[in-house]
């Protein structure tokens, strides 16, 4: 299929205005403009953000002789409960705001001038833990063919064996007919589909894909009068006893997790600002990241193919247990499988993807329902997908907590304190400061009492308890600041793999040494890589003597927990993995500090 991009001819508007919208090239973050005020009901949540609805308006133009034609819109990132509209119909409704999704143009077009409308909702404030944006914040194509075709994604190609290089190329058709098949410089080879065609070809040779090579192919597939020009990279993955073997070879992760937003930028995927993200983590010393917590980008998932980055893709935040007020849990039921195959649909012919993620410090793993549950959603992905392990974060002491009832996530409390925010806006003053719930309880909790709490609470023997049956439904343990741990667990469960799904920055060169000792500790993603919008001072220190107040009101902005600042520069602790990933034993540089200032506060928490 042909894809056009659609990213000029647009205009935006606040739901409801009658005045024209302002022209906007995508991707754009509609939440980027909008004020930050001590009024906004997203609060520390959004960076003091307002949250408000959005239109998006343009043409398109289809010429008689092409309305018969194949129309599939994709829409790659619409935050969030995106509707879309064709000549006054509503063609889609989509309210996951952090995946890819298609829609069917052919029963709503008509030849001429089409009226497109994408409604973008985000006044329901609170519903993120951190900064959204909001708005087609990434971008949107038009997927044309005419007549018999090639399924959109519909070429999966992965690797079956290393030695020979054998390679799976299996092409979907829309008819019968002839595929035809090239890679980079070999011959061409061609098969017969009666709707499917599966080629399996040897590569004399290969080159193999990892970090430190990401050498890429091209595979370039042909069908009646479609092409599909796909890129792919020779390897393999296995998970065991001896641990993540990439290409036959013992990997050690040395991940670090990142949200998506672009720092300066919001939440707007851009090319360049994405290459350099990936090339600043690389530089400092991490081979993987974690999307943090919801699904890559296209072009992230193409630069850490190009740059030679792993990937742990993960779904989402939460699953049927609120976090904040408005979020997607009401809609998590229904839509979980379909996310989770457009997931996939996306990641398969990346081979920078090892890992896929079913969420995020969920503590719905310590009740019966999300044991049966996790179990489902990692079966699901083996179905779609069983070349990659499934995992899933999990805050080992946070659940045992939760399942005694500290911090539980309140949606009557909630729904109390939004009224009264809400009676305080209107009458222009600010909220008064919210029992915290949830996360935030948490949050708040770690940064009274500091990481020890954390990971000593996480030894208590009620956390293996609440977390050792959704551990057996994974393929790896996800151990969210469960350091101490590691041997006990090892020890007892001996065919449990762990990954260190969140860590300290701290414990970075303890996890390497424990790592290098035992195969079954995959690796870990040090919170956070990159500094974030939102969540504002999670993880912030300063200095007394020039930030007296430090209340993370609306001069605040970012979380504080990156090791890398919003700006791209690297900051003392991005020294610490650097330094323990080095071959030798080379001192650490004295502006490396894992300990904070006698004169500073600090919530000490990453997250």
């Amino acid at each position: 299929m042909k894809a056009t991009s659609l990213l000029t001819g647009w205009t935006c508007r606040h739901l409801g205005d009658t005045a024209p919208g302002k022209p906007v090239t995508l991707p754009h973050d509609a939440m980027l403009a909008e004020p930050r005020t001590a009024l906004s009901a997203g609060g520390t949540n959004t960076g003091w953000y307002e949250g408000y609805d959005y239109e998006y308006r343009r043409t398109l133009t289809v010429p008689e002789n092409e309305l018969a034609d194949t129309h599939i819109l994709e829409f790659e990132g619409v935050y969030h409960n995106a509707e879309v509209w064709l000549n006054g119909q509503k063609a889609a409704f989509r309210p996951y705001g952090y995946t890819n999704f298609y829609v069917d143009c052919a029963p709503y077009l008509h030849a001429g001038e089409n009226e497109l409308r994408v409604i973008a909702r985000n006044a329901d404030q609170p519903n993120s833990r951190w900064y959204s944006g909001a708005g087609i914040y990434r971008p949107v194509q038009l997927w044309t063919a005419r007549g018999a075709h090639i399924a959109l994604n519909g070429v999966k190609i992965r690797t079956l064996s290393l030695d020979p290089a054998v390679v799976e190329v299996r092409v979907k058709t829309t008819a019968p007919g002839t595929v035809r098949m090239t890679v980079d410089d070999l011959p061409a080879v061609q098969q017969e589909s009666d709707g499917e065609a599966v080629f399996t070809l040897t590569l004399d040779n290969a080159r193999l894909w990892t970090p430190e090579t990401p050498n890429l192919y091209t595979c370039r597939v042909s069908f009646a009068d479609d092409e599909v020009t796909e890129t792919f990279g020779v390897r393999k993955v296995e998970w065991g006893t001896d641990g993540f073997l990439l290409n036959g070879k013992r990997y050690i992760i040395q991940g670090a997790c990142i949200h998506h937003d672009n720092g300066l930028l919001g939440a707007v995927c851009d090319p360049d600002a994405v290459a350099r993200k990936v090339r600043l983590l690389k530089e400092n010393g991490y081979n993987a990241i974690r999307s943090a917590h919801n699904p890559c980008s296209k072009a992230l998932l193409a630069e850490c193919d190009r740059q030679g980055m792993l990937v742990m893709d993960e779904y989402i935040d939460h699953w049927y247990i609120h976090k904040t007020e408005h979020d997607y849990v009401d809609y998590f039921n229904e839509w979980w499988r379909q996310d989770l195959t457009d997931m996939v649909e996306k990641d398969y012919n990346h081979p920078c993807v090892v890992l896929y993620s079913t969420g995020n410090e969920v503590s719905e793993t310590a009740q019966k329902r999300g044991i049966a549950l996790t179990k489902e959603m990692t079966d699901f992905l083996h179905g779609l997908d069983d070349s990659r392990p499934v995992t899933c974060g999990v805050n080992i002491f946070f659940n045992f907590l939760s399942s005694i009832g500290f911090g539980v996530y309140s949606d009557e409390k909630a729904k109390k304190e939004a009224e009264r925010a809400e009676k305080a806006k209107q009458r222009g003053e600010k909220a008064a400061k919210k029992k915290a719930v949830g996360s935030q309880f948490f949050n708040n909790l770690a940064g009274l009492l500091g990481d020890e709490f954390m990971k000593r609470g996480a030894t208590l023997h009620g956390c293996d308890v609440k977390t050792r049956d959704a551990f057996a439904n994974m393929d790896i343990a996800g151990y969210n600041y469960g350091i101490y741990r590691y041997k006990h667990d090892l020890k007892k469960y001996p065919q449990r793999l762990i990954l260190g799904s969140e860590t300290f920055c701290n414990d970075a060169y303890k996890f390497r040494e424990l790592a290098k000792q035992e195969p079954r500790l995959v690796g870990d993603f040090v919170w956070a890589g990159m500094d974030y919008l939102g969540e504002v001072m999670v993880g912030s220190w300063e200095y007394a003597d020039y930030a007296e107040t430090f209340d993370g009101g609306p001069g605040w902005v970012s979380a504080g927990s990156g090791r890398i600042d919003l700006t791209g520069k690297p900051l003392g602790e991005a020294s610490i993995p650097a330094w323990r990933w080095r071959p030798t034993t080379a001192p650490i540089s004295p502006s490396a500090r894992s300990t904070i200032p006698e004169t500073a506060t600090a919530p000490v928490r990453g997250r």
